[in-house]
């Protein structure tokens, strides 16, 4: 039954490959995931461009373990010398867009799901979503459906990570900032610059340090990634304006994070355009991941953002393929790792189930 089901899994992800599911745009993939349930008579719902069910002897008496990766791509960039959207196999790899992330972890999940659908005397509910909006962190993605689907109480989020074991994973938070300074004539004298201004400020923000730093996933990362100031070659600005790209560690909330940034930035102001996107992680000794261990699997922390950040249940991100390879040109997966992706899913959960 797993090799039939890995088969089935393998073709399942040629046609999502093949159909274009750009974030928020994932209406067809949506139908072919739909399809696949119909095909093993296994009812399911449907929200937005989310697909989910549940097993068959769902008992609310029990804890519930949520199966979630995601259909949505993001677009492909211009150093792709295959066709992004066509499923493409040579020397063991399996080519195309969203291959890699996350369509390889998410055919497995759902074959996973497949295989113990039926089973009775489960120690866990199972509960799959195929979500959208993961690539744009969308307002109708996974974080739409916590209210929807029953309550969890952990998660396997489908990431490419080899198969290790990544135990936490980095929130996001993102800032804009201003700097100002007085409006002039470039041919006259001005002390007051905002974009000399500037210099000062990056440089802050190039060596501030947090204090606390998280044995799992090391020092929160703070990056400037965007400057914008000036329409006129003659004319000195009043304000520069600068995005901040903030990795949040597991030792901090991402309010502490903006009020620190409030408090001690020297920019004339500083403003978080989001604080949903939080750190996760589950315990080292929590049963899936002491499973995993005993698998031979590995753990670490993950700088990445995944849908892992709109949980607030214990969440481990596993799957098949390899980071590295996400949102990269000629994305692909091996189709050994899937393989290896629905064995090793299936005996992971033998274990706690």
């Amino acid at each position: 039954m797993i090799e039939k089901l890995t088969t089935q899994a393998i073709a399942l992800l040629k046609q999502l490959i093949e159909t274009e599911s750009f974030s928020s745009e994932e209406d067809n993939t949506a139908l072919l995931i739909e399809d696949w349930f119909k095909s093993h008579k296994i009812p399911f719902k449907r929200d937005h461009h989310n697909i989910w069910s549940t097993n068959k002897h769902f008992d609310d008496s029990k804890p519930t373990l949520l199966l979630n990766s995601h259909h949505d791509t993001v677009k492909p960039n211009n150093g792709y010398t295959k066709d992004p959207l066509k499923a493409i196999e040579e020397d063991g790899k399996l080519y195309g867009l969203g291959s890699n992330d996350a369509g390889g972890c998410l055919v497995s999940l759902i074959a996973t799901f497949t295989y113990f659908y039926d089973k009775k005397d489960l120690n866990y509910n199972l509960v799959i979503v195929a979500s959208a909006e993961e690539e744009s962190s969308g307002p109708n993605g996974l974080n739409s459906m916590l209210s929807i689907i029953p309550k969890i109480d952990v998660a396997i989020v489908g990431e490419p990570t080899l198969m290790n074991l990544a135990i936490a994973e980095k929130g996001l938070v993102v800032f804009d900032a201003k700097v100002k300074g007085t409006a002039g004539h470039a041919a006259h004298p001005n002390k007051d610059n905002s974009i000399y201004n500037t210099i000062e400020v990056l440089k802050w923000f190039k060596d501030y340090q947090f204090a606390r730093n998280s044995p799992v996933l090391g020092d929160v990362k703070m990056t400037v990634t965007q400057i914008n100031a000036g329409k006129q070659h003659n004319a000195v600005p009043a304000e520069v304006d600068l995005v901040i790209d903030v990795r949040v560690n597991d030792k901090y909330t991402n309010q502490q994070i903006e009020e620190i940034l409030i408090r001690k930035s020297p920019c004339t102001s500083i403003k978080a355009r989001s604080l949903r996107l939080n750190s996760s992680s589950i315990p080292i000794n929590h049963e899936l991941v002491e499973a995993g261990i005993e698998l031979g699997r590995e753990t670490y922390g993950s700088p990445t953002l995944s849908d892992q950040s709109v949980l607030t249940c214990p969440s481990l991100k596993l799957g098949p393929g390899d980071s590295t390879r996400s949102h990269t040109a000629d994305e692909f997966i091996y189709l050994a790792e899937i393989e290896e992706g629905v064995d090793l899913y299936i005996k992971l959960l033998e274990k706690v189930l």
